[in-house]
């Protein structure tokens, strides 16, 4: 079983008004799923509706709680890129367990959107990599030790 954490970002932002402005709906993780055909047993729990921007020390505390608390040894968090690294961290200490962040640089509704794939990607490199935590972002895994997201570049970089 793959327990699936959802706090928002990007990936759940949705078109709010004429002001074009984006705003985080509720997750659209289980929609992904059921349209793309995806079988492997799996729970979603929705933790918060937050651009990572705005999480807080305690909100990456609860993320840690619920993780280090699941009885699933294979977690999936989907999470704002933008302190993507900081949350992974903070899971670091959590033994026993294939932890795997992804995000999107798009919103999932959009069609141009990176979502549906990088959810796929974490959902097998949750089931396929040792335990420990990692970040699966545009079909590369890094190390939360040493991945930096480039704003500029809008993507993942090691190191």
């Amino acid at each position: 079983m793959i327990e699936i954490f959802t706090t928002g970002g990007t990936i759940d932002k949705v078109y709010f008004d004429a002001l074009s402005e984006y705003h985080i709906g509720p997750t659209t993780l289980p929609d992904i799923l059921a349209e793309n055909n995806v079988f492997a047993p799996h729970r979603v729990r929705q933790l918060m509706r937050k651009d990572s921007l705005d999480l807080t020390d305690a909100d990456r505390q609860a993320v840690h709680d619920a993780v280090a608390g699941s009885d699933a040894d294979k977690v999936l968090v989907t999470h704002g890129t933008d302190t993507m690294v900081e949350t992974a961290q903070k899971l670091g200490d959590i033994a026993g367990k294939t932890i795997v962040l992804t995000g999107a640089m798009q919103p999932a509704t959009l069609r141009k959107s990176d979502a549906e794939f990088n959810i796929g990607f974490a959902l097998a490199a949750t089931q396929t990599l040792p335990h420990g935590v990692y970040i699966a972002m545009n079909g590369e895994v890094f190390d939360p030790a040493s991945a930096r997201k480039d704003r500029v570049a809008h993507r993942f970089m090691h190191g």
